[in-house]
Order: C-alpha cells, then sequence, then structure tokens
C-alpha cells in the first residue's frame, strides 16, 4: 500500500473512536484535500470501513479480513521473521514464491502470505485445499545456521508452534495434538500442514522454505470428499469465527521463539514442548515410506533427533526419520494419511 495511504491508515486508528477531519489528514500528509479523499477510497476498495461526512472528517469503523502486512506488522512482536512480507491476493503456492524470493537474496525470516493458493500442496506432494479469504498460507524463508543433518528437526519444531498457538485461539491444550512429525490434530482431526524445502550446496544450507497451512475459518462441510472426515478448523472447533490477523500474528511469535530455542540449543531444547502435544506413545501405526515399503508397530516415543521410535510386531526397536504415518483401525481417533 503507498505511504499516505499508510499514514491515513495510522492517523484515523489513532483517533478512534473520533473523526479525523479532512482538513488535519491534508496538513499532515501535505497533500490537497482531494488527494486525501484519493487515498480514503483507495483504502475503502482495500475493504476498510470508512465513514465521511461534510464537516464530520472520516471515521474508520471496521477493518478487513484480508491478511495485508500493514494489519499483521501492527502488534506484530517479532525480531526478524514477517518484517519483510509479501502479500499476494492469489499464488499458485507461497513455497514456490518463497524459493523465488530466496534465490533472489531474500533474508532470513522474509515471509510470503497469500489468501489462496491454486496449487498448494502438503507432504508427498499431496494437494493442500486453499480456498479464498478464509485460512492461513504462508512460507518463510529460513537461513538456519546449523548442519544439513540436523535441519529435518525443524520440521518437529514448526509443528510445535502451530500447536502452541492452536492450543491458545481455543484455550485448553487438552484436544489439541501433534501427529509425527508435524501435522497438528483437534479431536484427532487435522487442522494444518507444515512443508519444508531445502536448498543446499554440499553439507551447507543455503536456504530452508517452510511453509505453514492452517484451517482457520473454512466450512468443514466444504472440504473436498478425501478430506472431510478427518479433517477440521479452528472455527469449527472454537463455535466462533477465527481473527486471522491475530492467529498470525501469535503463530510468527512463537515461531520466532521456538525456532531460536532450537538453533541456540539443537532440537533438545524443543523437545519437551513436542512431547507436550505428542499422544501417539503406545499407540498401534503403520508407516509408509517413499520407496513404497511400510512398517507397523507400536510408538515408542520421539528420540533426541526427531527420529519416531517403535516396537514393530517382531519386538524389534527401531528409529524412523521419515515417512506417512497411519494410525491403525483399531485404535480410537484414528486418523488417515495427511492431505
Amino acid at each position: 500500500m503507498e505511504e499516505p495511504c499508510e499514514r491515513i491508515l495510522t492517523a484515523l486508528l489513532s483517533s478512534e473512536p473520533l473523526p479525523c477531519s479532512g482538513e488535519m489528514l491534508s496538513e499532515r500528509l501535505g497533500v490537497s484535500r482531494a488527494q486525501v479523499w484519493k487515498h480514503v477510497n483507495q483504502l475503502r476498495k482495500r475493504g476498510y470501513h470508512i465513514e465521511g461526512a461534510a464537516g464530520d472528517g472520516y471515521r474508520l469503523t471496521a477493518l478487513p479480513d484480508r491478511l495485508y502486512p500493514e494489519e499483521i506488522k501492527r502488534g506484530l512482536k517479532t525480531d526478524w521473521l514477517a518484517q519483510r512480507i509479501l502479500y499476494l491476493d492469489q499464488t499458485e503456492s507461497t513455497n514456490q514464491d518463497a524459493a523465488r524470493l530466496a534465490r533472489e537474496g531474500a533474508p532470513h525470516g522474509t515471509t510470503v502470505i497469500a489468501e489462496c493458493q491454486t496449487a498448494g500442496k502438503g507432504r508427498l506432494g499431496r494437494q493442500f485445499h486453499s480456498p479464498a479469504y478464509q485460512n492461513l498460507y504462508t512460507s518463510i524463508v529460513l537461513r538456519p545456521q546449523m548442519e544439513l543433518s540436523t535441519v529435518s528437526t525443524l520440521l518437529l519444531t514448526a509443528g510445535v508452534a502451530v500447536a502452541r498457538t492452536v492450543a491458545e485461539i481455543l484455550g485448553s491444550a487438552e484436544r489439541v495434538e501433534i501427529k509425527w512429525p508435524n501435522d497438528v490434530l483437534i479431536g484427532g482431526l487435522k487442522t494444518s500442514g507444515v512443508l519444508m524445502e531445502l536448498e543446499a550446496e554440499e553439507n551447507r544450507i543455503q536456504s530452508a522454505i517452510l511453509g505453514i497451512g492452517v484451517n482457520l475459518n473454512a466450512d468443514p462441510d466444504e472440504f473436498p470428499a478425501e478430506f472431510r472426515a478427518r479433517a477440521t478448523s479452528l472455527t469449527q472447533e472454537a463455535g466462533a469465527p477465527i481473527d486471522r490477523t491475530k492467529f498470525s500474528q501469535l503463530l510468527y511469535s512463537i515461531l520466532e521463539e521456538v525456532i531460536d530455542l532450537h538453533c541456540n540449543a539443537d532440537f533438545d531444547a524443543v523437545k519437551p514442548q513436542f512431547e507436550d502435544f505428542f499422544r501417539m506413545k503406545g499407540r498401534k501405526i503403520r508407516v509408509a515410506s517413499m520407496d513404497g515399503t511400510e512398517i507397523e508397530g507400536r510408538t515408542l516415543g520421539i528420540a533426541d533427533q526427531g527420529a519416531l521410535e517403535l516396537e514393530t510386531v517382531s519386538g524389534e526397536q527401531v528409529q524412523v526419520l521419515a515417512g506417512d504415518v497411519t494410525i491403525c483401525k483399531d485404535e480410537p481417533n484414528q486418523e488417515s494419511r495427511s492431505e
């Protein structure tokens, strides 16, 4: 948004609930009254509800339900994450956009937000359902100072951030859980997906693109048929609309906190928070690897470097570094494979 519009918006917000006169705005911006009117109309086109009457000035009566950078940054409590935001009304994939920005030299913490994705993707190349103006679709450029062999645990760390945010918005952590490695569930139903893509040279990380999608205000009845029985949204679980801006601000704040903790002290420092939401211990699961092989057994827990520990049906104890988890059908709160 152009700077004069930002300054008018700041003035309207600071004067609430009183109106701002066109004369005052004209003097503050150093522009004519006609230009003030023009900028106010630009704000209106972006969804800001601004009342105006002769002799009464302008009054901001409602904010748009849009994840505009100026709305995210107002009240954002981060040092480096989302201090630079690319906002898109529609895109194919925020991860693709963030990867392009990373190749162009975008700094650590550069963030992409889109209102809609036409080719959003989840783990293992699956489609991620991305309806417009309902949820959060965001990708972040990370340039972590860590070994390539340990960077995969950032996925688990991102899952912690999403789980903590969801629990705080709901006001309870009891029904919130993480299905290894990073799917966040409410009452056994999936509400988010996390994807990370790396660019590296030899053993050095050039960038890690962290993509996060969270179902906030979507109606589960409108989910694609294949997701409907195993996914949910926060508004469905909370029984009220979710303020997408406040959710995003909280997520970015918590995400910065746990990423800094991870980078400074390794995943060991984040692991206790992960275990707070990990409720798979003792449950019978099946893990499918990308090569088509499957392992079935009981979950023992999480290893120090984020691997899933299993006891197979033959009694062997193994660690799984990557795979697609299915909680077996004889378990309560069964969860099918992720989006």
